[in-house]
């Protein structure tokens, strides 16, 4: 079974010469078989005549072509159609002269260039054949003349009609690539921001609070220490997201969870700031891009209190139900949190943005005593 099923795969990886090649040698058998002489296509309505000779070479000519006829369709077109006209003017109406429809059809699907300049030439050389059958006596009339001319303009037709589709569903392929490559590029930027903005926040901090400890060499140690830990951190977390990037990387890059919460408070109050952290019930087994989501939230607002609020009290509430997340971290003080140097706003812009794709909610501000709240509400289960 497992044979059966990789032969389309097999016979695709071969040439498409070679694949258009069985055909060919189809319709050469089968204008040889005895039922079938007389029976081809008569155009002109002359006398047939039994084979002979020059009949192989017409066979040739109209048959074997076809095996080029996606590679080379303008030379298809143009072999098969002496052979036709050779085929019709001799009498002979083989089954091959159906070669003709084919190689038309081919050409409208498969020719890229001079397309006009061939329809022309065609058009051209079915006159002059008309006109040669017409003086050996052809009986067809103007009428029947013209309606094969647009039988034969519609097997061009309908191959054109096919190049046609095929353009549009590349193009809507490109399309969907080009989106999903630039929503990619976006959600790796906002992990970036998060990711380089907490670290180097929270090291700057530490090196700004290290300069004052010089008098006490235990708490510079331990500074010290939080920063060497912090830069590694970040350095591991970066190391995970260029993963991304890499297209030969074979396992799933690393992202954070709700569970590594307490390591980022922990790295916060390294920092010096100080964070009050309450977690309610544990997270769902399936919790999609909520997990995720709740990280950064807790992250950014944490960054956010080190830049604009250092050393005022941070309090951090998770409470996981059944069907979703809550997350709340405020912030004492009365911190400039929009006008401090540094401060992009797409943080928080980018948070409101991923919560929202999960159906979730997201709202920040300052509360009436002059701190500043962050709260999130993240729907569980969403694949996003």
């Amino acid at each position: 079974m497992v044979g059966l099923r990789m032969v389309p795969d097999s016979w695709r990886r071969w040439d498409v010469t070679v694949r258009d090649l069985p055909l060919a040698l189809l319709l050469a058998l089968a204008s040889v078989v005895p039922a079938l002489q007389n029976h081809g296509t008569q155009l002109g309505d002359l006398p047939g005549r039994p084979f002979d000779a020059l009949t192989v070479v017409v066979l040739a000519l109209e048959c074997l072509p076809l095996a080029v006829r996606r590679r080379w369709p303008a030379l298809c077109l143009a072999l098969v159609s002496v052979g036709f006209a050779i085929d019709q003017l001799r009498g002979y109406h083989t089954v091959a002269g159906s070669a003709l429809a084919i190689a038309l059809l081919s050409a409208g699907a498969h020719l890229e260039r001079r397309r006009r300049t061939t329809m022309v030439l065609a058009s051209a050389a079915y006159v002059a054949l008309a006109v040669a059958l017409d003086r050996h006596g052809s009986t067809e009339g103007v009428t029947g003349f013209v309606t094969f001319y647009l039988a034969a303009a519609l097997a061009w037709g309908i191959g054109a009609w096919l190049r046609q589709s095929r353009a549009v569903e590349a193009e809507r392929r490109r399309d969907v690539a080009l989106t999903a490559r630039a929503a990619e590029r976006t959600r790796i930027a906002s992990e970036l921001h998060d990711i380089v903005t907490h670290h180097v926040t929270a090291m700057v901090v530490q090196a700004e609070a290290a300069r004052y400890l010089t008098a006490a060499p235990e708490r510079l140690d331990t500074a010290l220490t939080a920063i060497t830990d912090t830069g590694r951190r970040a350095i591991t977390d970066l190391r995970h997201l260029l993963d991304l990037l890499n297209p030969d990387h074979s396992i799933d890059p690393r992202t954070p969870s709700v569970g590594e919460l307490h390591a980022l408070v922990e790295q916060t109050r390294q920092a010096g700031q100080p964070v009050e952290f309450t977690e309610e019930g544990s997270p769902a087994g399936t919790t999609g891009g909520a997990e995720v989501a709740a990280y950064r939230v807790v992250q950014e607002a944490l960054t956010n209190a080190l830049k604009y609020a250092h050393g005022s009290r941070t309090t951090v509430h998770v409470h996981h139900g059944e069907r979703e997340t809550t997350v709340e971290v405020s912030t004492e003080g009365s911190g400039s949190y929009a006008g401090a140097p540094g401060g992009s706003g797409r943080g928080l812009a980018g948070l409101s943005e991923r919560v929202g794709v999960l159906g979730g909610e997201f709202s920040a501000g300052r509360r009436a005593d002059g701190g500043f709240v962050v709260q999130a509400r993240i729907p569980t289960g969403s694949p996003s």
